[in-house]
């Protein structure tokens, strides 16, 4: 579970960890779930992606890995104890791909939970979504159903934890963010990835 704290466990979060440990485990026997590599400017972080319980989401992330939108982006907002966002093409925090995404956690039961090392979707209020996601170095049971989880960190946890801190609401901090030199999809099912656009 990693980075636990006393708080979560006090509200019974240890039940979701055990929960997560036994679809973990169905995920494992039947292995086919989306893996993505992500070369950092850090080191190499790999990604597996919750394609079952955020089809839209994860189809939106490979669509966009596969035009190479995110190489070359940087971590702009990374928190000490917290995560690491990226996906934002101004760099600060305010871009996207042009277009909005649904928030699946809004709109399934089988939405998946905030450990150490879950990817989720950065927006700003309900299906905002586009590209900026984030990784998160603990728990975080606040997030749960607030923004969409669609995969986890399969290797390079520790990496991801080197990557430079940046917190751009600090107006004394000094920016030198390390970037996504390359990413690419290392593993996909046998369809098309295409995203679900919000209606204009």
């Amino acid at each position: 579970m990693g980075n636990n704290y006393y708080g979560e466990i006090k509200n019974g979060y240890i039940k979701y960890w055990e929960q997560e440990q036994d679809i973990r485990t169905a995920e494992a026997k039947v292995d086919d779930l989306p893996r993505v590599r992500l070369t950092t400017s850090a080191g190499v972080v790999e990604l597996e992606l919750y394609e079952n319980e955020a089809p839209e989401t994860v189809g939106n992330f490979i669509n966009l890995i596969e035009q190479g939108y995110y190489d070359g982006l940087s971590f702009h907002r990374v928190l000490q104890n917290f995560m690491a966002q990226t996906g934002c093409p101004k760099g600060d925090g305010t871009g996207g791909p042009g277009y909005n995404i649904y928030c699946e956690c809004l709109t399934r039961n089988d939405f998946r939970r905030f450990f150490t090392g879950t990817l989720g979707m950065a927006h700003a209020g309900p299906n905002t979504g586009g590209s900026q996601f984030f990784i998160t170095f603990r728990p975080t049971g606040n997030l749960n159903a607030k923004h969409t989880v669609f995969g986890r960190v399969t290797k390079g946890l520790g990496i991801m934890r080197k990557i430079a801190r940046v917190n751009p609401d600090n107006p004394d901090a000094k920016l030198n963010p390390d970037t996504i030199i390359k990413a690419e999809v290392i593993r996909k099912r046998e369809h098309d990835y295409v995203p679900r656009r919000v209606a204009s």
